[in-house]
């Protein structure tokens, strides 16, 4: 059974880790996973300041989300799950976890920027393709999906 609950400042190394290996999943190379440690990196002042969940199973914390608000609207900005558990519905369960967040704060939409990889799992639990963002990776050029939601 999978529990979810708010995340503590004192995960975010845990966090991190998971973010880092579910991105590494996809068979990045690992100069870009470099690039993007950054991005990835989840501090406790984020965990404080937003939205974070993570969910549990087997005493492990095996996925998290951050809502970020944004007005009356919000961003998904991390949905990552352990590579040992992705195929099992933890990211559709913290996913509907999300939307019902957001539906409780009031949100109107809430927006996702998707690894390619990811879109199709959004598209499936409802989200529309609104369009592409533009980004590079050591000279790479990538379409990074933007997505929509009403909670």
């Amino acid at each position: 059974m999978t529990n979810i609950r708010r995340a503590t400042a004192e995960e975010a190394t845990t966090l991190t880790n998971i973010a880092l290996e579910a991105k590494r999943h996809w068979g990045y190379p690992e100069n870009w996973i470099k690039h993007w440690e950054a991005d990835l990196t989840i501090t406790s002042k984020f965990i404080t300041d937003h939205e974070v969940y993570v969910a549990e199973q087997n005493d492990e914390t095996c996925g998290f989300y951050a809502l970020c608000m944004d007005g009356d609207d919000a961003e998904l900005e991390h949905l990552w799950v352990l590579p040992a558990y992705i195929g099992t519905g933890i990211g559709k369960e913290l996913f509907l976890d999300a939307m019902n967040r957001a539906s409780q704060l009031r949100v109107g939409e809430v927006n996702i920027t998707a690894d390619p990889n990811a879109a199709g799992f959004y598209e499936h639990m409802g989200a529309r393709r609104v369009g592409d963002l533009q980004s590079e990776v050591e000279g790479t050029p990538r379409k990074l999906p933007r997505l929509k939601i009403k909670p």
